[in-house]
């Protein structure tokens, strides 16, 4: 599905005003971006990055923040889907690029964590209840009515925009203010990567969102959600999805500094072992015996609104890369799948996530700066080797790492950004032979 080539279905139709169409758009975009991760993350950089806290955080958030919106940005501007703009790297490189993507932010990941997350860090505490009998029922439950949700894809902006996210917000509110207002800031020493690169450490940290995978996937959702409310025109759905995108953002970026905030007000804070574990606790000492039940509750929608964007996200995707499959077969097959990995528990997903994270980030940052760039200079060059060189350069580096390759002569490699300089190197290159290319056919003509 191209921007360019969207156009209206014939049972299109504008549902209010764009200007509240957009901020419910952007409440649906949140939600499905605030996952899992994205709740326990920000705390134990709060935490860990002590008297640090100001670089650490606002690593985390250009990974976490930054990144996603400008992925959905790269792909608005550009007026393609993520496999088209893959492309720009070859046919095999758009398929490939495109397809593991989808598979790590969908049911290899991203997806069964929300279960998988659900159960151990909401239900368990909370009720009591563990052991795979109830693992597994609960799961099964989790992610039925998360296929439910999803089932009508257009229907996917009224459900998490209008009803859940807000319900997600208003708690996240209540337990962000509470917390920071009952607990003085007392900032602890840093932890020992914090202490020698916090910017870094905290952008790894974002990095294990998997949010800048997930802002190339979830183009197609807010793009299609749009479109059914009557954004029919091409600058409408992209002025929509970019102001979408921007405002889900800031909401981010403020929810995200409140948490971490949380996690430098509590007592004893670096004695948590997990943020989800400190938050717990700081729903429990700050708003008494319901804590558990709120914090719960903020696990649960914070996971469900996920699993549907995931589930709606992935499913669209692969019915348009194989057309003659449908949604409802897509979404029932990462259903299952998800039971299936979720029912392995928190621990066995979460050992999945660090090959694809190293693997998939290199290429998806080098394509988001060079789609975003692209536009820019086209007046000078058109980018064709400029993407084919610095992207499998980027892949390349990144399958190197992942299997141990000794790569320390690069610059950034002992902090995980030893692919910058190669990768950008390789565009150097590649626009070189682009500039020299057009010039030649230039003079040809």
């Amino acid at each position: 599905m191209s921007i360019n080539d969207a156009q209206a279905s014939p049972h299109t139709a504008s549902t209010g005003s764009p200007v509240k169409t957009i901020v419910v758009a952007s409440l649906m975009l949140f939600s499905m971006f605030f996952g899992a991760g994205n709740l326990i993350f920000p705390p134990e950089v709060g935490v860990s990055s002590g008297t640090n806290f100001w670089p650490a955080t606002l690593g985390f958030l250009a990974a976490g923040v930054a990144l996603p919106v400008l992925a959905i940005i790269a792909v608005a501007i550009s007026g393609q889907s993520v496999r088209d703009i893959g492309n720009h790297g070859g046919n095999v490189f758009g398929v490939a690029f495109s397809v593991i993507a989808y598979l790590a932010i969908g049911a290899f990941y991203a997806l069964p964590r929300t279960g998988a997350v659900s159960m151990e860090t909401a239900i368990t505490p909370l009720l009591g209840w563990e052991g795979t009998a109830a693992n597994g029922a609960f799961n099964v439950v989790f992610f039925l009515i998360a296929l439910v949700l999803a089932w009508r894809p257009n229907n996917i902006i009224d459900t998490l925009g209008k009803f859940l996210t807000p319900a997600l917000v208003a708690l996240l509110v209540v337990l962000i203010t509470v917390a920071t207002v009952s607990n003085p800031r007392v900032p602890g020493t840093p932890t020992e990567e914090y202490a020698t690169s916090p910017f870094v450490t905290g952008l790894f940290e974002g990095y294990n969102t998997m949010d800048a995978i997930a802002g190339l996937a979830f183009s197609i959702v807010i793009v299609n959600s749009l479109r059914s409310k009557g954004f029919s025109k091409n600058t409408e759905l992209l002025r929509g999805t970019v102001v979408s995108a921007v405002i889900a953002g800031i909401l981010l970026a403020t929810i995200y500094l409140g948490l971490a905030w949380i996690g430098q007000t509590m007592p004893n804070g670096s004695s948590y072992d997990s943020g989800a574990a400190l938050l717990a606790d700081a729903s429990n000492l700050t708003l008494g015996t319901t804590g558990q039940a709120v914090f719960s509750t903020i696990v649960i929608l914070a996971c469900m609104t996920t699993a549907v964007g995931l589930i709606s996200a992935t499913s669209e995707f692969f019915a348009m890369l194989v057309p003659k499959t449908s949604y409802h077969f897509w979404a029932c097959l990462f259903t299952a799948l998800s039971i299936a990995f979720a029912f392995q528990g928190l621990e066995t997903v979460l050992s999945i996530a660090v090959p694809f994270i190293i693997f998939l980030y290199p290429p998806a940052i080098s394509l988001i700066a060079l789609t975003l760039l692209q536009p820019v200079v086209k007046r000078w060059v058109t980018f064709h080797w400029a993407f084919r060189l610095a992207l499998w350069v980027s892949v390349l580096w990144s399958a190197a790492t992942s299997f141990g390759a000794p790569l320390d002569f690069s610059p950034g490699q002992d902090v995980g950004l030893g692919w910058v300089v190669p990768t950008l190197l390789a565009f150097i290159i590649g626009v070189i032979i682009d500039v020299v290319s057009t010039g030649s056919e230039e003079r040809s003509e």
